[in-house]
């Protein structure tokens, strides 16, 4: 460790935390400094990965530590907010938060008040940087001639078991569509470079969870649905998920038309989970399919195995870290701001809304969209 070495401090050291700490490992001239994990066996397992790192006993004490120069906010969504809200308070360090920024459209306003009081928030929406799906991304204008629809499909495995099961709840997470799909509304924006005016949903619990019970209550979150969104460009996007397709070979697939061609992306899911007695596990896939001449051509976009066992999201969480360390050094900007965060919460919000009332939701009309 040298003595410009970044140390995080870490809130929150579950599955994600755990992953981010891996990842954090791999980068040259960055360590976890102090790690606050309320849970005794996740911070055990924490420490345990991290060689040198001081527990905490909260977040303030956490803050207090000279040798944090970072935070990492890796806690239960329903902590987000206003763990950002106590770091603004007592020390304002630089931010890299795990999505969703938000889980209820009543804290929307209090987004807007951390912009000025925090220096650097980076929102942590790891499918932006799995390499398949970024080359997709900047591959996607020139190959369609202009994307006029797009079409974003997650077909994996349950939720997880998580310490308190806070996870099975929409109270906590703020609904499927923005825990889990608030990083396809953000893909959306990002890929036709439009803001949603209108969001429209279909959904349900029909498989998962449904004989679960804590307390006496029974889990709330959705399991499978569609989303359509117009956008202001006049593009269109529609996400297909379902949460019980663990079977699946490929976990996300993209795909982007337009007046000049199509091109997709596919993306396996936790290597992990992939069947051992299959093999090895697919390779993410890229194909380009113009229609003149006509004629589909698949590339293969391998990823590095050290980043594939360092988590479950295709590599993407060490490029991640990469571009907020940049951030922080001045070398380069924050690609994922609060504004977007906020907009994919919105999305995610708005599609729940839609699907238990059976209606479009004219985003304009029912939240406080940005000027």
């Amino acid at each position: 460790m040298t003595k410009s070495s970044i140390g995080y401090g870490i809130i929150g050291c579950g599955m994600m935390g755990q992953e981010h700490i891996r990842n954090i490992a791999l980068l040259p001239d960055t360590h976890v400094a102090a790690i606050f994990e309320p849970d005794p066996g996740m911070l055990a397992a924490s420490l345990a990965m991290a060689q040198g790192a001081r527990p905490a006993a909260s977040i303030a004490e956490l803050l207090a530590m000279d040798e944090v120069n970072c935070i990492l906010i890796a806690s239960p969504n329903h902590h987000h907010l206003a763990q950002l809200e106590e770091i603004a308070r007592l020390r304002p360090l630089p931010v890299l938060v795990e999505k969703p920024l938000f889980t209820d459209a009543a804290d929307e306003a209090r987004i807007v008040a951390l912009k000025a009081r925090l220096p650097l928030v980076w929102v942590a929406m790891e499918y932006r940087y799995m390499p398949p799906v970024a080359a997709f991304v900047e591959q996607a204008g020139d190959a369609t001639g202009g994307i006029r629809m797009l079409t974003i499909r997650e077909h994996r495995f349950p939720f997880l078991a998580k310490v308190g099961d806070w996870n099975r709840f929409n109270r906590n997470t703020g609904g499927t569509f923005v825990e889990k799909c608030c990083h396809f509304f953000d893909l959306m924006r990002l890929i036709l470079k439009s803001d949603p005016v209108r969001v429209m949903a279909s959904a349900a619990q029909a498989v998962n969870h449904l004989d679960e019970r804590y307390d006496g209550e029974a889990p709330d979150i959705l399991d499978h649905g569609y989303v359509v969104v117009d956008f202001a460009s006049g593009a269109r996007a529609m996400l297909e998920l379902c949460m019980f397709a663990e079977g699946s070979r490929y976990q996300e697939e993209l795909s982007a038309v337009g007046g000049n061609g199509k091109i997709e992306c596919r993306v396996p899911g936790p290597g992990r989970f992939w069947p051992q007695h299959l093999g090895a596990a697919p390779v993410p896939e890229l194909i380009v399919s113009p229609r003149n001449p006509p004629g589909p051509r698949l590339i293969e976009i391998p990823v590095d195995p050290r980043l594939l066992a360092a988590g479950d999201h295709n590599g993407s969480t060490y490029f991640e870290h990469a571009r907020f360390v940049a951030a922080m050094r001045g070398q380069g900007e924050v690609e994922v701001t609060l504004q977007d965060g906020w907009w994919a919460v919105v999305m995610g919000l708005a599609a729940e809304r839609s699907a238990r009332e059976g209606r479009a939701i004219e985003l304009a009309d029912e939240f406080a969209l940005p000027t």
